[in-house]
């Protein structure tokens, strides 16, 4: 039998030219996904990458079967109380999508205790996801704000998978709709006190959340008042709202400097006004909390301080220290209740909490540390809308720790357990979660997460598969997995690179991962990789690679790099022609990135620097690993070209081997995340599962 071929798409050579530097690309063409011959092409390409891995149906089917098996398919979420209501979600066996209900609050009696399969007296149904994507391809469910008084819910939902959304008011007991004129709006929905106006945002062309918009319900959507404008092309705005439900509050940033307007929800025809005028660098985050303001921000140190200011004076110029984070802490965020405040941080790599307690005069006390285990884990704040409470709930995980839900009592220090994540057949006694460290090429150490079974050793046979992310100060914090047990039964060693770009150490682990120091991202990842194979704990044959959107960049930069490291590498919705993309200021958030990446238009130096590693210019002639690229149709972050452009120069470039096949795979109904049911992401994550663990030749579970 002959093998299938890879479509060739058709050389259209188009030339752009900037600092003297004149680039012929042949596929620009396949950005035109209105082109009926572009779609048939990311047919051909599907048709394709089908026909290679058709021998890797059983096995994928084997492994959707074991996430489901460890995942309990019927369950609920912890109720909360908001209001006269306690709100939660269910999920049923077979059901794509959850179901948000609410049931009566009683003074005095305890937290409803919800059973799979019954209702409880008084529940109502607020959105039943199921009968929501019935007939629909995608479906995700942006917001589902409640007005204050409970009566009324206003729903956005995006059905293509481009992240802008349709809203719609419904009453909150019959499901009645009471306005849906608004449409095409950003996510991000806040409710006025009176329950009559609506505030949101919308997006402009380059997709940049640029204005925020009030609306009155029952009138026309020509009659909507624009609050704010925000026109410099770097900067976007969100919305949000005070936990005390008494201000909107917007925030215009770009990645290094930030502004925040406040606006009094009980006069929703007011007008905004500024905390801190925006000044270049000075990047700052507030929480309203009474009569004061709370401000984390960089103005005195590089990873953030923690300030107060009354209300009527907010300015940077009444400031006053409120707590000031210790070498190597980053302070992420504050949350204010009327009894104490929460400090979200960073703290030896690892997210956590700390307690501020309040006084009777409000003052605020010494910072508190939340004891818990284990040693590698993620504390976060959970579901706590009420401002006016004796306990707040947290969220705890690790590589090894399912979610774990606690309430907290500030006053004692107790942690209850209201849920633990229940994974069917889950040993943890089986596994070991370490952190190591590993030198990098100029001399830093990168810290890595590595996660195995128990009786793994470092005897240099065992497969491995290494992710990475490392841009825009995100970090890739422990969390658990039930999908991930599928690669550690088959002896496969799970690595986290922690590279700089990302903010697992801060501010300046950030710094040096961005604009001219971009390299060192890569060169970290390559270095924890060949690290593995020093220490032994994998085979040099036997290392796959992962990474997405911008860690889909890191994947074509280290396939450029280091290309004998790795059997496979999977790259998803990756940002493979970045250049050709941060050139083009009418792309959806370029301009906005251009203090992530620099400006090459304006740059030479940066324009240089960028085109030195953009994947798509810098592949190299010779043997490569098999690569899997899988996008979306409708991703309007990465768009599906850079991927369709970049497997065919890869194709026409490195050299031919059957057995490391170059794979296009596009979601045709789907955004950045992926297709939108749990179980077709069971079955996405399934496949590509399948594809590395096939190239690791790791497909039997150790027993």
């Amino acid at each position: 039998m002959t093998s299938p071929q890879p479509p060739r798409a058709r050389r259209v050579p188009t030339t752009r030219t900037f600092h003297g530097d004149a680039v012929t690309d042949d596929y620009e063409w396949l950005r035109d996904k209105e082109s009926p011959e572009v779609i048939a092409h990311l047919e051909a390409e599907n048709a394709y990458t089908a026909a290679v891995t058709d021998h890797l149906k059983p096995l994928a089917d084997t492994i959707f079967g074991e996430i489901k098996a460890h995942t309990k398919e019927t369950d609920l979420s912890v109720p909360v109380r908001m209001g006269d209501w306690w709100y939660f979600s269910r999920t049923v066996e077979g059901e794509q999508y959850a179901v948000h209900v609410r049931v009566p609050y009683v003074a005095g009696a305890d937290r409803p205790d919800p059973q799979p399969g019954e209702s409880l007296a008084g529940e109502q149904v607020l959105l039943d996801g199921n009968a929501e994507a019935v007939g629909r391809d995608f479906f995700e469910l942006s917001d589902l704000a409640v007005s204050h008084d409970g009566s009324r819910v206003a729903i956005g939902l995006d059905v293509t998978g481009d992240e802008i959304y349709d809203l719609s008011v419904r009453d909150a007991a019959t499901g009645t709709v009471l306005d849906d004129k608004v449409r095409r709006i950003g996510n991000g929905v806040v409710w006025s006190r009176d329950g009559q106006h609506l505030f949101y945002t919308r997006r402009d062309e380059a997709w940049r959340a640029h204005e925020v918009w009030r609306h009155q319900l029952g009138t026309p959507v020509e009659r909507d008042q624009l609050l704010i404008r925000e026109d410099d092309e770097q900067f976007s705005l969100m919305i949000g709202e005070s936990r005390d439900e008494r201000w909107l509050i917007v925030m215009i940033g770009s990645s290094t400097t930030t502004e925040a307007h406040l606006l009094d929800l009980a006069e929703p025809t007011g007008e905004l006004r500024v905390v801190q005028p925006r000044v270049t660098g000075l990047d700052y985050d507030v929480e309203v909390d009474g009569d004061r303001i709370l401000v984390v921000h960089n103005g005195s140190r590089v990873d953030f301080d923690l300030a107060q200011a009354p209300l009527a004076t907010p300015g940077r110029e009444h400031w006053q220290p409120v707590m000031t984070g210790v070498e190597g802490d980053r302070i992420l965020g504050v949350d204010a209740f009327a009894g104490f405040v929460l400090v979200s941080m960073r703290h030896e790599g690892l997210r956590t909490l700390r307690l501020l307690p309040k006084g009777e005069d409000g003052a605020l006390g010494e910072p508190r540390a939340i004891p818990v285990e284990p040693e590698l884990h993620t504390l976060a704040l959970g579901n706590n809308p009420e401002y006016h409470t004796a306990t707040v709930q947290l969220v705890l995980t690790s590589w090894l720790t399912p979610s774990s839900v606690f309430d907290y009592s500030p006053t004692t220090g107790e942690l209850t357990l209201l849920k633990a994540r229940e994974v069917p057949g889950y040993r943890p006694e089986l596994y070991v979660e370490e952190r190591v460290w590993v030198k990098a090429e100029d001399g830093a150490r990168v810290p890595a997460s590595l996660v195995r079974r128990r009786e793994i050793e470092a005897d240099g046979s065992n497969p491995g598969f290494i992710y990475g992310y490392g841009s825009y100060e995100m970090s890739f914090d422990p969390y658990f997995s039930a999908a991930r047990l599928s690669l550690l039964d088959r002896g496969v060693v799970y690595v986290v690179a922690h590279v700089r770009g990302g903010g697992e150490l801060g501010r300046k682990w950030y710094d040096d991962g961005k604009l001219l120091a971009k390299r060192n991202t890569f060169t970290d990842f390559v270095a924890v990789s060949r690290a593995l194979l020093e220490l032994g704990w994998v085979h040099p044959d036997r290392l796959v690679a992962e990474g997405a959107s911008a860690g889909g960049l890191l994947m074509g930069a280290v396939t450029n790099l280091a290309p004998e490291l790795y059997a496979a590498v999977h790259a998803d919705v990756p940002f493979v022609d970045a250049l050709t993309t941060i050139l083009d200021p009418s792309l959806p958030l370029t301009a906005g990135e251009w203090e992530e990446w620099g400006n090459p238009i304006e740059d030479p130096e940066v324009y240089a620097y960028m085109k030195s590693y953009t994947p798509y210019e810098n592949i190299r002639a010779g043997r490569y690993p098999a690569i899997l690229a899988t996008t979306s149709l409708h991703d309007t972050r990465v768009f599906y070209v850079e991927p369709a452009k970049w497997v065919q120069r890869l194709r026409e470039t490195v050299d031919a081997d059957p057995e490391r096949p170059i794979l296009l795979k596009t979601e045709i109904a789907a955004g950045h995340g992926g297709r939108s049911g749990r179980y077709d992401g069971w079955q996405q994550t399934a496949f590509e599962f399948a594809f590395l663990l096939d190239r690791l030749d790791a497909t039997q579970r150790v027993e």
